[in-house]
C-alpha cells in the first residue's frame, strides 16, 4: 500500500495515510472524506543510521511520519 499525503478541506489537519487503491481515505482528525491529496517529498537513502534515527524521533515529537518538517512539505520550489 503507497503512503499518500492528504490535506483535509474541512478541518485543514495534514496527514499521511496508507491507501490501498480500493479505499477510500478519511480524515483522522475530524473523519471527513474531503482530502485533498499532496505531493509528498521522497527521502534519499540516509548512510548515518543515527542521524535518520534523530530525523525520525523528532518527525514523530511533532506527530509526522515522515523525516520532514510541516515548512518543507509546503515550500514550494522556486523556478
Amino acid at each position: 500500500m503507497p503512503l499518500y499525503s492528504y490535506e483535509c478541506e474541512d478541518c485543514h489537519a495534514e496527514c499521511e495515510l496508507l491507501v490501498r487503491g480500493s479505499d477510500t481515505p478519511v480524515c483522522p482528525s475530524c473523519g471527513s472524506a474531503k482530502l485533498q491529496q499532496r505531493v509528498a517529498k521522497i527521502c534519499v537513502e540516509i548512510k548515518y543510521p543515527a542521524i535518520a534515527k534523530s530525523w525520525r524521533k523528532a518527525a514523530a515529537a511533532e506527530g509526522e511520519l515522515s523525516n520532514f518538517s510541516k515548512q518543507e512539505i509546503q515550500a514550494k520550489p522556486k523556478g
